[in-house]
């Protein structure tokens, strides 16, 4: 079981990250997972920078990844028993065209959608090794709880969003560097962002998202938005598919 230790909880919590430095999978669950993402990547024609968003909805095959107690058992010490699905994606960068991911924050996207933003964490699972060269994700470690930030428009051209926050500091980035089955932790509120990918290397990883039931999913600002409960009991009363 890939239970943290308490050292390691109370780092997530002081800093709003953690990098987990182990297989989360087994190599053989590791290969199904990659297939899985080949095939949706395909379909979509390959787009460059492709964000495949809630793949989970269209191939229930990811839900065994999503639900399973290897990830569930790194997530309960971090945001508590009680654990909602929320979004996953396959995020992937192209060798050297892949955009930068200007600096934001998780929650900002999501404003408005849930009554809180306090536990919810990312699980980021490398498919690809994903290191400086190919534009590995960054946070400004201890900006999750400086409630939502100022944020400025920015090109497209260069960037996957159209907006960034305003005057980061980079030189205070801790950088995910993972190898291929490797995760990193984040809280949704933390600052973070990756450099554009002008390496020979595709990163694609694989985004986990989950909530504590504590938060109330508003239903008319989720349309047509499925989420699981994963473990525990529903505390708040959002709707989930599974219950």
């Amino acid at each position: 079981m890939a239970i943290l230790t308490q050292e390691e909880a109370k780092h997530y919590e002081e800093n709003g990250y953690l990098l987990h430095k182990k297989q989360l999978f087994k190599p053989e669950q590791m290969q199904e997972l990659s297939n899985i993402f080949e095939e949706q990547w395909a379909a979509v024609g390959k787009k460059l920078n492709s964000e495949l968003d809630t793949p989970h909805f269209r191939d229930e095959r990811l839900l065994k990844f999503l639900l399973h107690d290897e990830v569930l058992d790194l997530v309960e010490p971090l945001i508590g028993p009680n654990i909602g699905l929320w979004s996953s994606h396959f995020i992937a960068k192209e060798p050297y065209v892949g955009k930068q991911t200007p600096w934001h924050e998780d929650s900002a996207y999501w404003k408005g959608r849930l009554d809180r933003f306090d536990k919810i964490v990312t699980v980021w699972l490398a498919i690809d090794r994903s290191n400086k060269e190919n534009g590995c994700m960054r946070v400004i470690p201890g900006t999750h709880k400086n409630g939502f930030s100022e944020y400025e428009t920015v090109s497209k051209d260069s960037n996957i969003f159209s907006t960034q926050i305003k005057n980061i500091d980079d030189s205070k980035a801790v950088y995910f560097e993972l190898e291929p089955g490797e995760c990193s932790l984040h809280d949704s509120r933390i600052i973070h962002g990756a450099a554009a990918n002008t390496s020979p290397y595709r990163r694609c990883g694989y985004t986990m998202r989950y909530f504590s039931t504590e938060a109330k999913v508003i239903p008319d600002k989720n349309p047509n938005f499925k989420i699981w409960l994963a473990r525990g009991k529903n505390i708040a009363g959002s709707t989930f598919v599974n219950e």
